[in-house]
Formats: structure tokens, sequence, C-alpha cells
């Protein structure tokens, strides 16, 4: 199961397939409306979706010429989501570290160390 995870985690590490996994949440798509809507080549979107195919991420169904593309399992969109909310919530928690000023920090560095009334001598 491991190694199942990891090929799916390989295969959607990537922004254009992350944007792909995003365009076919909201329903079926042809390569060329994908390529238009994400702003780059057929065959580049092809390339991206042969990969998502291989990994069982997404299935085509053949309507006449045209192929539509579609979530495997519409769940996926679901688990991009809660990364998201991890990484929403970590840049939050950055930003307001990075918020706190130089004196805020080291009244906090102080207030929180344990005091030593001893020092010891480096010399010694």
């Amino acid at each position: 199961m491991y190694q199942l995870q990891v090929e799916v985690l390989k295969t959607i590490a990537n922004v254009r397939r992350l944007e792909i996994i995003h365009l076919l949440a909201d329903g079926p798509r042809e390569v060329s409306r994908l390529a238009e809507e994400m702003g780059i080549s057929q065959p580049n979107v092809s390339q991206h979706l042969a990969l998502m195919r291989a990994a069982g991420v997404v299935e085509a169904d053949r309507e006449g010429r045209e192929v539509r593309y579609r979530l495997a399992d519409p769940e996926i969109i679901v688990a991009c989501e809660m990364m998201r909310g991890v990484l929403a919530r970590r840049l939050a928690r950055i930003s307001v570290a990075a918020a706190r000023t130089s004196g805020e920090l080291v009244a906090e560095r102080t207030s929180t160390s344990p005091s030593n009334p001893t020092q010891t001598n480096q010399g010694s």
C-alpha cells in the first residue's frame, strides 16, 4: 500500500498535474479544453494525462473522436484540499512569527530560558 501511495504522490507532485486535478474536479474535459484553460499545448497536456492515467489518477472515456478525461476517484480532490489546508495553516504560523518584532523575540527567549544563577568559568 505504501508503494502505491508513493507512486500516486510522485505522479501528482507536479504543478501542472495538480492544476489538471483541480480542473477535472469540476467535471470531465477533453484534452483540447484542458490545454486551452491551462494555456499550454495539447501534446503537453496529453503527456501529463498519460502519466496520470498510468498511475490510476484519471480515466479516459472515448466519445467519437474526442477523449474525455475525468478523475478516477473524485476523493483525490479532498486529499489535495486537505494538504492545501495544512500548508495554509503552516504559512499562517510562519507569517505570525515573521511579524513579531526582534524585541518580542528577545523577551520571549529570556522569559522561557531557565535562569542559572551560577556561571561556569570556561577557562578553568
